[in-house]
């Protein structure tokens, strides 16, 4: 007898495999890199005005660690919607591009502010585009049993960044021993850029973006270039009216809860983790976290040294936030989430203001880069996939993400300056009340976007 040819499988019914482990890696290199290029920034100014080429205040100094964001801003919006309307691979493979001409830029950036400018849009630029591509990419790859356990892994990967850029810069300046040497820390960011272009060499179209479109056969073949010829794409279930919106349809009354509700949070979460990531360095100083008798380039070794041993609990963070994604109804996680690290905050602001042990301040440090981790930070990449249909899920992940830096902008440019204004009170009270607001929002337009599914199993 002639055996039967078995059917083919959908790509969201496959067996979780190692070609699964290994697109969900070359898929995440974005939120890596773009959290080593905070870790590097926030090294980079103050080795900048220690140097003393350019001179910067302190508003320049926030506008100069900015820059970076206002290119992850633009590449995320613009980069999202042009991949809605042309297809993902061009945009996913120029990504690393833009970093590598970023970084490469600021080798000779020396005494050039615009130079240094330039290099850092770049290469936000890049990170900014993958931002609005990765969790569409691993959405659609992933076993659907799986799919929200990795885009959330992939978030964490951004640990790893916070933790390989500060450890970089570390090593360069121990082995330089100079300030001048800040030219040299965006080689991190470019050698990571390098690594992703050349694993992105060997990829192909979104089959979703293909079936979305009308190009069945095509779709059909992109799925089995990745996973074989025994795979094949469903249609989507609900086949969308509208391919490529407008921005006024994204931004619709229809559409705006959405909007809300995947950027509002997201921009407060940014004031956290951009905002006091890349400063993190000085707000170490501004605690008192080291010898008093650290001065100069020393004094930022130290810095470094400290933030670096701060960020390794980044990770356990996303472990935590993980281990509850399926687990729990990710608007419950996202807002106590904001409320406890908020409540970090406050541990630290009553430190500082009391006097209180030095062990007390790092308790309420650890509490908030968990909780900031284990829910804002990780379900703010999960909502945007969940919330919007594949047909302008490119658009919606990357107005989220888009309005996300808008927040880390804002918090990193008034950083230094509230840093010089009001002392590190100013700063906690101030990031204080944006995690608050974070929370409020999540629970006034959490249910009616996301209904809690456990609820209606219970009902």
């Amino acid at each position: 007898m002639t055996p039967i040819a078995s059917a083919p499988v959908p790509v969201a019914q496959l067996p979780f495999s190692r070609k699964h482990v290994y697109y969900l890696a070359v898929s995440s290199m974005e939120q890596l890199i773009g959290s080593a290029v905070a870790a590097v920034v926030g090294v980079m100014v103050p080795m900048i005005v220690l140097a003393g080429s350019p001179h910067l205040s302190s508003f320049m100094q926030g506008v100069s660690a900015a820059v970076s964001l206002i290119g992850i801003a633009l590449g995320s919006m613009f980069m999202g919607r042009l991949s809605d309307r042309n297809g993902y691979l061009f945009y996913f493979r120029l990504c690393p591009v833009l970093m590598m001409l970023g970084a490469t830029i600021e080798l000779f950036a020396g005494h050039s502010l615009a130079l240094f400018m330039l290099g850092m849009f770049l290469a936000g630029l890049g990170v900014g585009g993958g931002y609005s591509l990765d969790s569409d990419y691993i959405s659609e790859l992933m076993p659907a049993s799986r799919r929200f356990m990795c885009v959330g892994i992939a978030k964490a990967t951004s640990a790893l960044g916070f933790i390989m850029g500060a450890v970089g810069c570390y090593i360069i300046i121990r082995l330089t021993g100079r300030a001048s040497a800040w030219t040299y820390l965006m080689l991190i960011v470019g050698g990571l850029g390098l690594m992703t272009f050349v694993m992105r060499l060997r990829w192909w179209e979104s089959p979703a973006w293909l079936m979305a479109h009308g190009m069945s056969d095509k779709a059909i073949k992109a799925a089995q270039r990745f996973f074989g010829s025994h795979v094949t794409v469903l249609p989507p279930a609900k086949p969308s009216s509208v391919v490529n919106p407008s921005w006024a349809a994204m931004f619709s009354r229809k559409n705006m809860s959405r909007v809300i509700l995947s950027g509002i949070p997201w921009a407060c979460e940014g004031v956290g983790v951009y905002g006091i990531g890349v400063f993190l360095p000085m707000l170490v100083s501004a605690l008192g976290l080291m010898p008093a008798d650290a001065h100069g380039l020393h004094r930022i070794e130290l810095s470094v040294e400290i933030t670096a041993w701060i960020n390794f609990f980044i990770l356990p963070g996303f472990i935590l936030g993980l281990c509850y994604l399926r687990r729990m109804w990710h608007i419950t996680m996202l807002t106590w989430g904001f409320y406890i690290c908020a409540g970090g905050l406050l541990i630290l602001l009553l430190a500082n203001i009391f006097h209180l042990p030095m062990w007390t301040s790092i308790v309420g440090f650890f509490i908030f880069e968990i909780f900031l981790n284990a829910g804002p930070h990780l379900v703010t990449y999960v909502l945007p996939a969940q919330i919007y249909p594949v047909a302008i899920r490119g658009a919606g992940v990357g107005i989220a993400s888009m309005l996300g830096k808008v927040g880390a902008i804002i918090g990193v440019i008034i950083m230094p300056v509230m840093l010089h204004l009001g002392g590190i009170v100013l700063v906690l009270i101030v990031s204080i009340a944006v995690m608050i607001l974070g929370a409020v929002i999540s629970t006034i337009f959490g249910p009616k976007v996301l209904p809690n599914p456990h609820k209606k199993l219970v009902n």
